[in-house]
């Protein structure tokens, strides 16, 4: 049995300790956690290799065992990360937006830790680490819960944070991982609204809708992308493709990676031509609006499929792409507002006007001019690493960095005042 309630408290009394240490003593914990992951590789990868056969066991999607996937190049590009958010400044203690009433009073709001986060994945070990520090430097203590199948790979990565929290004298419970898949504990977490200041689930759209359907405290969603870019009629064909495969092919199985390729009627004969090329040689297969079929004199077969009701609802998570040709640039907006999850959505054009339209009408956490939507990433927007991205609108949008995972107070400063 594992008592949730307690670690609600003791996360409570570490975010309390947290909050008054040293940014020397925080940045000094996450380069004794890098330190310690490689250190320890064998270990790590020996316990990812049986997280890797269990979910192989399990006929787990091939998007989600690339999630679980650590490998060496992955291990050091978390280290990598570990080092980015140790240069990073401190936010905590950031004075802003100072000013002086008229009647003397000087007041400032002071940048100050959010206090207990709870976060609640699926797969993807790194997120164990990402958060970790992340939580750390920003003086928040953290309770963890991963799913099932990381739980070995997870297990070890907690025990190196401890070994690491343990040398440098800071509370042990400032990171606590729920070692236990049974979801029951999720539901307690979700109801430790005495505790817990924030909810980060970070997973499928069922994993975020039972969070906010059964959580007492605020919830962070986001993470699920349906991700478009739309290539008008000025675009630079050549780059286009070469943007659209990025997008597309560099990690299908992420978030940020390309769902739907719009395309204006004046180019498509061009640049569809130009992307099933490309895009083909590396396994993409299409969805295709049917007047693709018709416009280009394409059979449907395995690779070229007609778009079903729901397709351009899908993240495809995978080497799948939706294609469809609209009449103008409204029409691709009007499309983007339809079916994006207001993720990551971008426009490839070389006209001002268009660009400056889609700008101010596309309403996503990320909204990307001539460029792969694969850039929505902490690490890639200079944040380090990150610990979710958010699609909502309330305190934090898009990838959540150390800002991002912090408060603020007012702080006001008198000589004697009263109010009349």
């Amino acid at each position: 049995m594992i008592d949730i309630s307690l670690i609600g408290r003791n996360a409570k009394a570490s975010a309390r300790s947290l909050s008054i240490t040293s940014s020397i003593q925080r940045n000094d914990v996450l380069l004794e956690i890098g330190q310690l992951l490689i250190e320890k590789e064998a270990k790590i990868l020996e316990a990812n290799a049986r997280d890797v056969e269990n979910a192989s066991q399990q006929k787990l999607s091939e998007a989600m065992i690339d999630r679980l996937l650590i490998t060496p190049s992955r291990l050091r590009g978390m280290v990598a990360d570990i080092h980015k958010v140790v240069e990073l400044p401190d936010p905590i203690g950031e004075v802003f937006e100072q000013q002086t009433l008229p009647n003397g009073l000087k007041v400032h709001k002071q940048r100050v830790p959010i206090g207990v986060l709870g976060v609640i994945y699926e797969s993807r070990p790194n997120v164990t680490i990402d958060v970790s520090c992340l939580a750390l430097k920003s003086g928040n203590a953290l309770i963890l819960r991963g799913g099932s199948e990381t739980i070995e790979s997870n297990r070890v990565l907690v025990e190196i944070i401890h070994q690491a929290l343990d040398r440098h004298h800071l509370p042990l419970y400032s990171v606590q991982f729920i070692d236990s898949p049974e979801r029951h504990y999720v539901l307690e977490l979700l109801k430790l609204h005495s505790y817990v200041d924030l909810i980060i689930p970070r997973g499928g759209a069922k994993l975020h809708q039972f969070c906010r359907e059964n959580s007492q405290i605020p919830v962070i969603t986001g993470g699920i992308g349906i991700c478009h870019l739309f290539v008008d009629e000025t675009a630079n064909i050549e780059k286009a493709v070469e943007v659209i495969y990025n997008a597309k092919v560099q990690r299908p199985t992420v978030c940020n990676a390309l769902d739907t390729l719009l395309v204006h009627h004046k180019v498509a004969d061009n640049l569809l031509t130009k992307v099933f090329d490309r895009l083909g040689t590396a396994g993409v297969s299409f969805r295709l609006d049917q007047s693709i079929f018709r416009r280009l004199e394409i059979q449907p077969s395995d690779i070229f499929q007609p778009a079903q009701t729901g397709d351009f609802d899908t993240e495809w998570l995978s080497l799948v792409l939706g294609v469809k040709i609209v009449s103008s640039l409204d029409e691709a907006i009007q499309h983007i507002e339809e079916h994006s999850t207001a993720h990551s959505d971008g426009i490839l054009s070389e006209n001002s006007e268009n660009i400056k339209k889609f700008i101010n009408r596309v309403d996503s956490a990320a909204v990307y001019v001539n460029a792969s939507t694969r850039f929505t990433d902490g690490g890639q927007l200079g944040l380090g690493a990150e610990v979710a991205v958010s699609t909502q609108k309330l305190h934090a949008r898009g990838p959540m960095g150390l800002r991002e995972l912090t408060t603020y107070k007012w702080v006001i400063v008198g000589n004697g005042h009263v109010r009349e």
